[in-house]
């Protein structure tokens, strides 16, 4: 990791840059898949699946029985371990649920708000070089805990030619009603297309490399509706000289070990402090069985130092994390700074970890900056909001002259009447 000691606002732009590949130079690929597979659907998916996973598929869909087999597979102790975390990620967002919103504008003029579940989505789980089947939980819970009414699921075979089952046997858990072995950009394109197989849906969600970011993206674009941008994962830590360095250590190779294109960043106040990080950190990559995707991930990755927290919180917020770590000695300093940043966690003993499997609070997060203008993945994700409205006889007389006095100014006369011949039957 580079070390870079406080650098000019002027240099924090640059320094915010993360290691990914831009829309446009994505775009024509993405473009080029989307229309294949609207073209030639279920054998387009298929032919992608041999070109970038080098997998030959006869089916798309995963057969009940492939699903049932997959509890099998599972020791005990995992089953436990996911059960802990499904009830916990369920508590979490069944909290979420708000009340109508029923409210008398003025007298005679009924406004309210209902929450309605979206019909059908789409979930993307990543399964190239580790099988998520933590981010099923994170989408299909609040999708069921939301009364979503079909829950689709695409995610990439393994080597041997199946979906981990790992990840069928949570998606059987979490009320997912179909689930499809395709993957990468091709997935995007078929849930947001349709094929023979696979449904179109509402909306799609899930994380995943630069060509399934670009191709929610390019999904959005009048076809339906997407989550955030998710791509490769990230993680800010904030630290201080009172930071155990082997946890400071383990935080940034836990985000490391994503892929090579994951960033890792420590700010820290305390230059004393980065040399026993940085020891720490030979030693624990030196142990990973994917050493060798986190040491490239880190060789993207840098430590700055600042003489101020200030200063230091000023810089987080300019790169808005995805995960945003906070180890220093006065937490309630840092968390107040809080401005932009998906997910928050507080204190010597809150590793990011936990928030990717089973505290409760979601791990769908906004990446790339783009915490700055999204919320990670929560309830209402997954429902819409529809406003009523009722207006009286007497209210349509006490709201009436206001609407017709704006329709006028704006010169839309048909807007102004459809409010004058109500009150004329009144009158």
């Amino acid at each position: 990791m580079k070390v870079i000691k406080n650098p000019p606002a002027a240099d924090w732009a640059a320094l915010c840059q993360r290691p990914t590949a831009s829309f446009e130079d994505i775009l024509p690929n993405i473009r080029n898949i989307f229309q294949t597979v609207q073209q030639e659907g279920d054998r387009a998916l298929q032919a992608y699946t041999l070109q970038f996973d080098q997998v030959k598929i006869d089916q798309i869909k995963v057969t009940e029985q492939k699903i049932s087999e997959a509890a099998v597979q599972l020791s005990e102790d995992l089953k436990q371990a996911i059960s802990i975390a499904y009830q916990n990620i369920r508590t979490f967002h069944e909290a979420q649920r708000t009340e109508t919103v029923d409210v008398e504008t003025q007298t005679g003029v009924r406004c309210w708000q209902e929450k309605y579940p979206i019909e059908k989505v789409g979930l993307y789980i990543p399964g190239g070089t580790a099988p998520l089947f933590s981010t099923v939980l994170m989408l299909a819970i609040p999708a069921q805990v939301a009364g979503c009414r079909e829950i689709v699921l695409c995610s990439p075979p393994q080597n041997n030619g199946q979906i981990a089952p790992e990840v069928l046997y949570t998606a059987a858990l979490c009320g997912v009603t179909k689930i499809f072995m395709v993957g990468g950009a091709q997935a995007i394109a078929a849930m947001s297309l349709g094929t023979a197989s696979v449904p179109k849906v509402d909306k799609i969600f899930g994380p995943g490399n630069q060509y399934v970011t670009a191709a929610k993206q390019y999904a959005s674009q009048g076809r339906v509706a997407i989550d955030m941008p998710a791509g490769p994962s990230e993680v800010l830590i904030a630290v201080d000289a009172s930071a155990d360095p082997s946890f400071v250590a383990a935080d940034l190779l836990s985000q490391a070990e994503h892929g090579v294109d994951s960033q890792v960043l420590l700010v820290t106040t305390a230059a004393a402090a980065i040399p026993a990080i940085e020891k720490a950190l030979t030693q624990q990559l030196a142990a990973l069985k994917r050493k060798d995707i986190a040491a490239v991930a880190l060789e993207n990755s840098s430590i700055i130092c600042f003489d101020s927290h200030q200063t230091a919180i000023a810089f987080i917020n300019t790169y808005a994390p995805e995960h945003y770590i906070i180890n220093v000695e006065n937490t309630a300093e840092y968390v107040a700074g809080v401005r932009h940043a998906g997910s928050v966690f507080v204190g010597p003993f809150t590793p990011e970890s936990a928030g990717d499997y089973a505290s409760g609070t979601n791990h769908t997060l906004p990446t790339n900056g783009f915490a700055r203008q999204y919320s990670g993945v929560n309830l209402d994700s997954f429902q819409k909001a529809i406003t009523f409205q009722e207006i009286t006889p007497e209210g349509i007389q006490n709201l009436g002259p206001a609407v017709e006095a704006m329709a006028q100014a704006e010169g839309l006369d048909a807007h102004k009447n459809a409010v004058s011949v109500r009150l004329k039957s009144l009158s």
